[in-house]
């Protein structure tokens, strides 16, 4: 076919279209070289051709004018080519009715993948045309001007597309609907389908850049339809025919199938809007029915269908809120009813450790399970602080006063910490104690655990009954972490006045061995701090025993040389010291009796005489009844002494004698033993200076506030009296009022007019 003469334009356009429809309809043939080439020649011949030169009006020779005759010929081919595809897919509809379903998808992609290759080659024969008259239109901001490549899709729209897109549409939805029944269908044509949605989205504004608005308007829109109507459809009728946890595991499978669709060959776009479609339609349309069985599920600790459940719900806005709340509900009462269980069975004489274990074993339980099936989620962690915060501190041990939950968990802590044949591996150790201290961190008191650990370590280190040190330096580590340095600041202050004392008798050693003097019996002391121990000086007059006047005088001259003006107060309720029994005649090996220093007088008046009156011993050792009763009660128990009348109690007309017949398994016979009316007195005690410990707390945080602010209304000031000291307990508000009335009453504040309250320097 030879090449047209350039100034016939019906003849070049004759030529031109036949080279187009060889490549539109029958590329696969192939198009010689010489034919391709003849082509491309006859666009630029055309475009450059005496007629372009001719066609101006003004003036033959002006540049211009060549310029406005190329414009001509340049529009006249490009809509004799418009005309040709307009005519081609026009061919292409008429054809496409012929079919339906997957044949009409079949022909819809061969046709487009047809079209839109020979389009790329037509693109590059008719390259003269874009450089020159397409470019110049474009850049004169004519509207609807497009390069050849683009010309092809945007005829492709308007002549085709737009006419058979609905029938398209149905049959990919079709397609998608078989695949979600389980049929296997060919996912290649959808993508195709998709693919071919999205080259169809032009800029209107600039046509070199490409939108999906025609993808989303055509294809997004109805697919989501189409799948909101599938699966409310579907979802319906099996919540209808089986269980709620069945239908968790049927809505998990349905939203991982849709993203592995977005994935095969669906378009990224689509992500997002199908997944909330199918979240709204799958999960957030059945939430109420979910939630309602949430608490059967917690009930049955069914952990991997709770974790479905969180899973699911998560995806939703607020569709974990309900959950959260009925969680910290349930956790509150499994609380209590596991304290109510071991009060029930322990009684008044429960034992702190199984108090401790049954308040862990709870904790342990769903902490655990916020870790695995609500993946630690931070709300659910708050939730269950709460529910342990309230059964911690409000339970039937507790009854009204929350201060019993502090004293159970110091007294555990001195269980583990205090030497005892049970005593825990060191490595067992530490994870009880932090164990303690997840119990410690719900404790609303901490004041109540503080008074009572520290009555406790202070008995431990003047007993030297500690287990370990180490583990005395842990805990004091952990609670300094949890509350800081003013919390623990005494307990690290005993420990440092141990290590004093131990220079401090070292010294007294070297000095009484510079008096040349015998040092009489072996004796040790602890100097201890008033401000940091919480020990209280005896309750009774005592008579010093004569066998250590002199190392008492000895020690306390030395101690007035080494600290001068320093006041000595011995807490002789507190000592104790060994007394070998030479009297048995049971035993070749003398007893050693270890006993506190009260009944070490009492049993050295024995070396005088055999037997002794209720009166004597009374009189001799000065003590009071009340300890003197319970110190003779021991010594009758163990039968190292002996009491006429017979089975009566001493008391005044009773006569104590020593039993020569004593005899005992053991060589070492421990009779300092704390009497339960002394323990149950100390505790009260304790109270007692805990109420009063509360009271200075709350005076000094009232003054340090109105000192900063000088003026504030009443409702102010106690609400932040109770900010600044809920840390270390939960101040009651009738208890400040009162502070703030003793504070008036002592002229620190003063009452201004209305509800104001004045801070006098």
């Amino acid at each position: 076919m030879n090449t047209p003469n350039r100034e016939d334009l019906d003849q070049t356009w004759g030529y031109l279209e036949q080279g187009v429809e060889k490549i539109m309809r029958d590329l696969n043939s192939g198009m010689d070289m010489q034919t391709y080439m003849g082509v491309y020649t006859a666009v630029h011949n055309f475009c450059t051709s005496q007629r372009a030169v001719n066609a101006s009006p003004t003036n033959l020779h002006s540049s211009a004018g060549v310029h406005r005759g190329a414009h001509l010929l340049g529009e006249d081919l490009y809509n004799n080519l418009i005309g040709y595809l307009s005519r081609h897919l026009g061919g292409l509809k008429k054809e496409s009715s012929l079919h339906v379903e997957e044949a009409l998808l079949a022909f819809y992609i061969k046709e487009w993948d047809r079209y839109t290759t020979a389009a790329k080659y037509i693109n590059h024969l008719f390259r003269y045309l874009n450089r020159h008259w397409v470019k110049r239109e474009m850049d004169e901001g004519k509207k609807y001007i497009y390069d050849v490549y683009t010309l092809h899709l945007v005829r492709w729209k308007v002549d085709l597309f737009d006419d058979v897109q609905k029938h398209v549409m149905d049959g990919v939805l079709k397609l998608v609907e078989k695949q979600r029944n389980g049929e296997t269908i060919e996912t290649a044509m959808v993508k195709s389908i998709v693919d071919s949605f999205v080259s169809l989205g032009l800029d209107e504004n600039d046509s070199s850049k490409s939108t999906l608005d025609v993808y989303r308007k055509f294809f997004e829109h109805p697919f989501l339809e189409a799948t909101t109507a599938y699966y409310q459809m579907e979802s319906k009728q099996f919540v209808a025919e089986n269980s709620v946890v069945e239908y968790m595991k049927k809505a998990e499978s349905r939203l991982q199938e849709e993203q592995n669709r977005v994935q095969i060959y669906l378009h990224q776009d689509i992500h997002g809007p199908l997944l909330k479609t199918c979240e709204r339609v799958l999960i957030q349309e059945h939430a109420p029915l979910l939630r309602e069985e949430f608490q059967v599920l917690l009930d049955n600790d069914r952990q991997s269908d709770l974790q479905r459940m969180y899973n699911l719900l998560s995806r939703i806005p607020e569709g974990l809120d309900p959950l959260r709340t009925r969680f910290e509900a349930h956790v509150r009462r499994a609380g209590s009813s596991a304290v109510d269980k071991i009060a029930d069975e322990g009684g008044d004489s429960l034992e702190p450790k199984v108090y401790v274990d049954a308040l862990l074993e709870v904790h342990t339980q769903y902490q655990n399970l916020v870790n695995t099936a609500f993946k630690g989620e931070p709300d659910f962690v708050r939730s269950l602080d709460n529910a342990c915060r309230e059964f911690v501190n409000r339970n039937k041990v507790c009854k009204s006063a929350s201060t019993k939950s502090p004293e159970l968990l110091a007294k555990y802590a001195d269980s583990l910490l205090r030497k005892s044949a049970k005593s825990a591996e060191e490595a067992d150790l530490e994870n009880k104690l932090t164990a303690i201290m997840t119990v410690f961190k719900y404790v609303e008191d901490k004041d109540v655990f503080q008074k009572f650990y520290s009555k406790m370590l202070a008995k431990r280190l003047v007993n030297f009954t500690s287990a370990s040190d180490d583990a005395e330096t842990s805990m004091i580590g952990k609670l300094k972490e949890a509350c800081g340095f003013e919390y623990t600041n005494k307990l690290q202050r005993m420990f440092q006045d141990m290590q004093i004392s131990k220079d401090l008798n070292d010294s007294y050693k070297t000095w009484l061995e510079g008096k040349a003097e015998s040092g009489g019996v072996d004796f040790s002391c602890q100097v201890l701090g008033t401000s940091f121990w919480p020990l209280n000086p005896p309750g009774t007059s005592f008579n010093i025993p004569e066998v250590i006047i002199q190392t008492y005088s000895r020690f306390v001259e030395f101690y007035n040389e080494k600290h001068n003006g320093r006041k000595l107060t011995w807490l002789w309720h507190l000592c104790k010291g060994d007394l070998k029994a030479n009297y048995c005649k049971a035993t070749k090996v003398p007893y050693t009796f270890q006993v506190s220093t009260y009944q070490m007088a009492i049993l050295l008046l024995f070396n005088d005489q055999d037997s002794i009156t209720y009166e004597e011993i009374e009189r001799m050792v000065g003590l009071s009844k009340d300890y003197l009763d319970p110190s003779l009660g021991v010594f009758l128990k163990a039968k190292v002494l002996t009491i006429t009348p017979t089975g009566s109690k001493p008391g005044p007309g009773t006569t104590l004698g020593l039993n020569l017949d004593f005899k005992s398994k053991k060589i070492r016979v421990n009779l300092n033993m704390a009497v339960r009316a002394e323990q149950k007195q100390e505790i009260e005690e304790t109270h007692k200076t805990i109420e009063e410990d509360r009271k200075l707390l709350m005076q000094s945080a009232i003054v340090r506030i109105m000192k900063a602010r000088k003026v504030l209304k009443h409702v102010v000031l106690v609400q932040e009296t109770i900010a600044q000291i809920k840390n270390r307990f939960t101040p009651k508000i009738p208890d400040i009022k009162k502070c703030i009335d003793i504070l008036l009453e002592k002229e620190y504040l003063e009452r201004l007019d209305g509800e104001r309250l004045g801070y006098l320097a």
